[in-house]
């Protein structure tokens, strides 16, 4: 058991280990989340920008392979504007699904925090 006179010392030890605890556990975690967003981002940011070059690239190269005219040319931005939606929706289609992960499903499937809905052979009515 403590003494009166260590009470101030194990208060200004519980503040100090307290203090440390939060720098712990939040800050630097704060920090760490900082700089994967702020990476994500701009790998986000240059693959924008990759995508924007390469598909003007692929639209001049087929215009070019067309035969020279205005209507032409028109084929080719209208093709090309097709491709690249096509690929953008590709794309959309094959990203995985990030919904709710529950690591403690209820048995009939829902997640712990949906109460379950009783069946009518679990109340106890006969109709």
């Amino acid at each position: 058991m403590a003494q009166i006179q260590d009470i101030p010392k194990l208060i200004s030890e519980f503040v100090e280990l307290a203090k440390e605890y939060l720098l712990q556990e939040t800050v630097e975690p704060a920090k760490k989340l900082g700089h994967f967003a702020g990476y994500s981002i701009g790998a986000g940011a240059l693959w924008a920008v990759a995508l924007v070059l390469l598909s003007v690239a692929g639209l001049r190269a087929f215009i070019e392979v067309l035969p020279v005219g205005a209507y032409w040319e028109a084929l080719g931005y209208v093709v090309g504007t097709i491709v690249l939606v096509g690929f953008i929706a590709l794309l959309v289609k094959l990203m995985p699904d990030r919904g709710v992960y529950d690591p403690n499903p209820n048995q009939n499937g829902t997640t712990g925090n949906v109460a379950p809905q009783p069946s009518p052979s679990q109340n106890g009515d006969a109709s």
